[in-house]
């Protein structure tokens, strides 16, 4: 059944969709910031404008997240990937080692990555004897005494996997948390230091952000590259080289959208039930499969498969002609993957779960 509208519906698992007040204001604004004269991407990153728009986005994750004061904030370009290299620099010398518990695809290569520089890094869980369905439960006891940090990804989007639970840890818990930050409630002070790329629940591609407890931006006793010393970005205030800036301007806009919608409790709700629109609509149907054990299960990325592979290109080919769009799933992993961000809105789940039951319908 095709379905006319207007209304497309990006299930991509990034760069994803992003709140549709947000996209008005950011259009409003586009030709002439706030009666500046000048777009935000033509503005200096040296200018009061500019400095305004930064220190109200830092302020407002902080209140987001309730960010200790203990904890530096700072905004990075390169992307999550570049803290792969970021993390070891900056928290280990030569020699040390670290714990990386490697639950899917973006743990792994951060693992691979730390392990090209500091080659006593090691693995102290690998899910891909159970085909990364599982998340372990890891203790003091379950890593190397001598670690300087753990290392999780909070959620998988290849996978549909996730820490529902964090780990509580005697030494830093490191979590990559790209793919559900600002999706739930969580203690910031359980960890050392939390980053995430932006695209898929902050804004544009490019942009990654820090929140790294103070005590661990200490002296070095071997140089790194500049641009990944945490400390220089840190005394810098965000602003030692230019800034992806646009997506810092992006990136502010989302947070105060968030601040309206009532902060990060009530986020974490709606996430939920959207994600429990879905999964029972999968969970009911003996024409679809999931894989992830209930307790394992994202909020965010909801994997899986039809009974019949065959019909997979038909799905895709019929779900955009439905207006959704990017639900062909990781080419490792193949099946369907739905990524239900923070902006995917209520209606576009029951969107899909419409096509869900009337793909089946007709197909099974």
């Amino acid at each position: 059944m095709e379905v006319s509208t207007n209304q497309i519906f990006n299930f991509n698992a990034g760069p994803a969709m992003l709140p549709a007040p947000v996209m008005q204001i950011a259009q409003e604004e586009f030709l002439n910031y706030r009666n500046s004269g000048m777009s935000v991407m033509e503005m200096s990153h040296r200018g009061g404008y500019f400095q305004e728009i930064l220190d109200r986005s830092l302020i407002n994750i902080r209140k987001l997240l309730n960010i200790p004061d203990s904890y530096e904030v700072i905004f990075c370009s390169g992307g999550a990937t570049a803290q792969f290299t970021s993390i070891p620099m900056n928290l280990l010398d030569e020699n040390e080692t670290a714990a990386y518990s490697l639950t899917g695809v973006w743990s792994n290569k951060a693992y691979q990555e730390a392990k090209r520089f500091y080659p006593n890094v090691v693995s102290i869980f690998d899910g891909k004897l159970s085909n990364f369905s599982e998340i372990p439960e890891l203790t003091d006891l379950s890593i190397p005494k001598n670690s300087k940090y753990a290392y999780i990804t909070s959620n998988n989007t290849i996978y549909g996997t996730r820490y529902s639970r964090f780990p509580k840890l005697s030494i830093p818990l490191i979590a990559d948390m790209t793919s559900d930050i600002l999706s739930r409630e969580l203690d910031v002070s359980s960890f050392g230091v939390i980053f995430a790329g932006a695209q898929k629940n902050i804004g544009p591609s490019g942009l990654s952000i820090c929140i790294i407890r103070k005590d661990l931006l200490h002296e070095r006793k071997s140089a790194i590259p500049v641009i990944l010393d945490w400390r220089v970005t840190a005394k810098a205030g965000s602003l030692y080289n230019t800034p992806p800036t646009y997506s810092i301007y992006m990136a502010g806009l989302v947070f105060e959208w968030l601040l309206e919608m009532g902060g990060l409790s009530s986020i974490e709700k709606i996430n939920e039930k959207k994600a429990s629109l879905v999964y029972n609509a999968l969970d009911e149907s003996e024409f679809y499969r999931t894989f992830v054990p209930q307790a394992n299960r994202s909020i965010m990325n909801v994997v899986f498969h039809l009974k019949d592979s065959n019909l997979d290109s038909k799905f895709v080919e019929e779900s955009e002609k439905y207006g959704l769009i990017g639900l062909k799933g990781y080419r490792d992993v193949g099946g369907m993957r739905a990524s239900i961000y923070n902006a995917m809105p209520l209606e576009g789940v029951e969107r899909l779960v419409s096509f869900l039951k009337d793909f089946e319908k007709r197909w099974a």
